[in-house]
């Protein structure tokens, strides 16, 4: 059953969605840049306890609060791990007033037809109730188009969406994420194409679902207007898919109506190696600038 209290924030409160869920294959690079290197972890236990210990002094910070975040986006394990004595989703809710969402894909497949769908998700039944015990409101799960394929476009939305429906009967929010690779010599016409397939795919759900998109800034400002006030899209979001912070919060306000998801350019210029005063000016610093392009 989704918390309304919940389903209000992510519709209608200012601020953005902190995207904390790293994977088995994103976290060496995430780690780096917070300036821990490979060197210091002997297996992948001790990678995901560091990348842990990094998300709970984020979560922890003073600086991470429901006043400028509306959600925080969590891998599997985070979630079933503790932050501040309690879950990591019970506590971002019920400490902080932030909206907990689960990162439910296993990564992408193979590039077909210009672009990746994502690998089966086995028990996904079985990990969407765990979610639910948790208190988690919503899932995320990601897609990449490479090109402007109107094949590859298709077979993305349509798997998102088939996956939508089931995570929509077990209660919970998805975040659909078709990314269009910003490298894409195609970008703006797949942009193009993936605009029209979401607008389809949004007239095929039931009566009463919702879903939020996290879509990668678009090269045409306001190409996702008419999604931003569709009732079946609670919100808009927008990931900042390897632009700096600085130029994805410059894309961001030239979309009125889209918050971010940013992962990287939140984490930009954070280190293991400042002391906790440092560390939260810097966050506090990228959550300020966040917070004001997806207010704009």
């Amino acid at each position: 059953m989704v918390n309304d209290e919940q389903l209000a924030k992510m519709h209608s409160a200012p601020g953005f969605v902190a995207a904390l869920d790293q994977s088995g294959g994103s976290t060496p690079t995430a780690l780096s840049a917070y300036g821990v290197p490979p060197s210091a972890y002997a297996s992948e236990a001790e990678m995901f306890d560091l990348v842990h210990q990094m998300r709970v002094r984020i979560m922890t910070s003073p600086a991470f609060t429901g006043e400028r975040i509306l959600g925080a986006i969590l891998f599997e394990m985070t979630m079933d791990r503790t932050v501040g004595g309690k879950g990591a989703a019970e506590f971002l809710w019920q400490d902080r007033r932030i909206v907990p969402f689960l990162k439910v894909d296993k990564g992408l497949a193979d590039t077909v037809d210009g672009a990746q769908t994502m690998r089966p998700i086995p028990d996904l039944a079985a990990l969407l109730a765990r979610a639910v015990g948790h208190g988690v409101f919503g899932t995320k799960m990601r897609s990449v188009i490479h090109d402007a394929d109107p094949a590859g476009v298709a077979s993305v939305v349509d798997q998102q969406f088939t996956v939508a429906r089931q995570i929509l009967a077990a209660g919970l929010v998805p975040i659909i994420e078709p990314e269009v690779d910003i490298r894409s010599a195609s970008k703006a016409a797949a942009e193009a194409l993936l605009h029209d397939a979401l607008v389809a795919a949004l007239e095929g759900l039931d009566a009463g679902q919702q879903v939020l998109l996290k879509l990668t800034l678009p090269e045409q400002p306001g190409l996702y207007a008419d999604l931003v006030d569709h009732p079946r899209v609670v919100r808009v979001l927008a990931l900042s898919g390897g632009y700096s912070r600085h130029d994805a919060d410059e894309r961001l306000a030239a979309n009125p109506g889209v918050v971010a998801s940013f992962s990287r350019a939140l984490t930009e210029g954070l280190s293991a190696q400042q002391s906790d005063e440092a560390f939260t000016a810097t966050l506090d610093e990228s959550i300020s600038q966040i917070y004001a392009a997806s207010t704009t």
